[in-house]
């Protein structure tokens, strides 16, 4: 049975993508999406350009790319711009990153060069690893001014592209942990600590309250306290801004969600899990501040409770021995290596083991994340779906939800959430198991 649309057919014309820092994950998202317009490489490890979506019953053999069935915006008509402490152009950016081959980047260069930090919200407290250019960073009597400059750049940076709509995106390093406080918990207290400059609100929490304020979509690729502090869902619901977040998932929590739900589908028992990382990027130096690791660590950790359900499996789960660790190794650059333990109890408690060892690249698997959630945000926002985006829960490591409910962090699980929006929103059938002709299904 077809449904009504949800959401109007064709997007207007130009998207602009605007990145908080313009590091090693905004640098790679940006020259990837060149190199692809040109031609030059495919856009793998992305769900809106290579994923296809099932419609209707098995025997209709209805499969189209997820880019064919939803208005997304197409990557011709996206545009990039963003905030870094640092003065470097792209090209210069993706240089020191070294995330990207000198074939890639020589070729891209005349591109890459355009793309212009515009200075950045920054507060060394936050970030204590990261020394920013001060003739980079934005001043201003309050925080406030600083976020009227932020919206400011909004404006003349979609004046300038002419583009239609926006996204912004947190690409940046990740903060100090922070715990809400009562300048958090109200639109009104939030904005009167923006204009007496206060101390608990941390950089992200500016750049999420300007873009929602504005009504344009914020997708928080950190693990900081950032726009689902009640403040900003406040200000969200307001404006009609669509949020998610938070903590892109890429390495190693990408493991741990599809393996758990794997080992409690099959009722196997996990009595530890251990993980350690090593890491040699600008991510991994700001974690190597035990402050900024905290708030890794909490995103982390969280994960295998919620999939394993430990109150509700006691005799398979509820002594799991969870540990994390993440290492600073400057050799290591880019390519990240995260080594994982299982130890796992089968029939009768025999003890069995399992062993990863991802040797990833933290910003190859980052930037087709970063890119999915910018088309995705601005189709939630023509679509009208304002506020928390709980559908996005694949891409993020810690998922923000509404209160009273708790994160599904099942990868497949997550999955179906995702693809069953895509044909709610086009008036399609969502898909299961059941139905008046079950073989069909």
């Amino acid at each position: 049975m077809t449904r009504e649309k949800k959401i109007e057919i064709a997007p207007p014309a130009k998207l602009g993508i605007l990145t908080v820092g313009l590091g090693a994950v905004s640098t790679t998202l940006i020259a990837g999406v060149e190199a692809i317009r040109r031609g030059i490489c495919k856009p793998i490890g992305s769900v809106t350009q290579m994923a296809t979506i099932r419609l209707g019953k098995r025997t209709e053999e209805r499969n189209p790319l997820i880019k064919d069935f939803v208005p997304l915006s197409p990557l011709e008509d996206v545009r990039f711009g963003g905030w870094d402490v640092f003065h470097d152009d792209g090209y210069k950016a993706a240089e020191n990153a070294q995330v990207l081959g000198k074939e890639h980047l020589d070729e891209l260069r005349p591109y890459m060069e355009r793309i212009k930090p515009m200075a950045a919200v920054f507060d060394p407290r936050y970030v204590k690893k990261l020394k920013g250019e001060t003739t980079n960073v934005k001043q201003g009597k309050s925080l406030m001014d600083k976020a009227d400059a932020l919206m400011a750049d909004m404006d003349a940076f979609a004046d300038r592209e002419k583009c239609d709509r926006l996204v912004v995106v947190w690409c940046a390093s990740t903060e100090a942990f922070l715990e809400q406080k009562p300048v958090h918990k109200s639109l009104a207290d939030f904005e009167k600590g923006l204009k007496d400059s206060s101390p608990e609100i941390a950089p992200s929490m500016v750049y999420a309250y300007a873009a929602i304020k504005k009504g344009i979509p914020y997708a928080n690729g950190a693990p900081g306290l950032n726009c689902e502090i009640p403040a900003l869902q406040e200000l969200a619901d307001k404006t009609g801004a669509p949020i998610s977040g938070k903590d892109f998932k890429t390495g190693q929590t990408l493991m741990k969600t599809i393996i758990a739900p794997g080992l409690k589908a099959r009722m196997l028992g996990l009595g530890g899990w251990f993980s350690t990382n090593i890491l040699g990027n600008r991510d991994g130096e700001v974690l190597d501040d035990p402050e900024s690791f905290k708030t890794k660590e909490v995103s982390k950790l969280g994960v295998l409770d919620y999939i394993l359900q430990p109150e509700v499996y006691p005799e398979l789960y509820k002594n799991l021995y969870h540990k994390v660790r993440i290492n600073y190794y400057p050799p290591r650059g880019d390519a990240k290596e995260g080594w994982d333990n299982l130890d796992i109890f089968g029939w009768m408690g025999y003890p069995m083991q399992i062993k990863i060892d991802f040797l990833c690249r933290d910003s190859i698997l980052a930037a087709p994340v970063a890119l999915d959630l910018a088309l995705f945000m601005d189709l939630a926002a023509r679509a009208g779906l304002k506020g928390i985006q709980e559908w996005l829960s694949f891409y993020y490591k810690s998922p923000i939800v509404r209160e009273g409910l708790y994160p599904e962090h099942d990868l497949f699980i997550q999955q179906t959430k995702l693809k069953n929006t895509l044909r709610y929103l086009m008036g399609e059938d969502l898909i299961t198991h059941l139905g008046n002709e079950y073989y069909g299904f």
